[in-house]
């Protein structure tokens, strides 16, 4: 049953790395769909669209080596990568995916 609900999830996000990567789905891009039209031209929207899809797309297959793991050292260790990817990409967002203005 639980590697269905992960097959499930997964499958949602590659979806989702997909709508965003083809640029349907800039509303999908938390706080970039809320923001003004003034914080938005801030933003290289297609570096933006690069970094989250590919952040899905990275979840995406590690969430299969979430099953199994039956210790606290594995999903410590497990959590500690995805949260390392996370703010990495979250830096990113806020440093290459930002228009240089001269």
């Amino acid at each position: 049953m639980d590697m269905i609900v992960l097959i499930i999830i997964a499958a949602l996000l590659v979806i989702m790395a997909v709508v965003i990567l083809i640029g349907k789905g800039d509303n999908l891009i938390a706080g970039y769909n809320t923001a003004s039209q003034a914080e938005r031209a801030q933003y290289n929207v297609k570096r933006l669209r690069g970094l989250l899809g590919g952040l899905l797309l990275v979840l995406a297959p590690m969430l299969f080596l979430l099953h199994g793991q039956n210790t606290m050292e594995g999903m410590c260790s497990f959590i500690s990568i995805m949260m390392l990817l996370c703010i990495v990409v979250v830096i990113l967002a806020n440093t290459w995916a930002k228009k240089k203005f001269k």
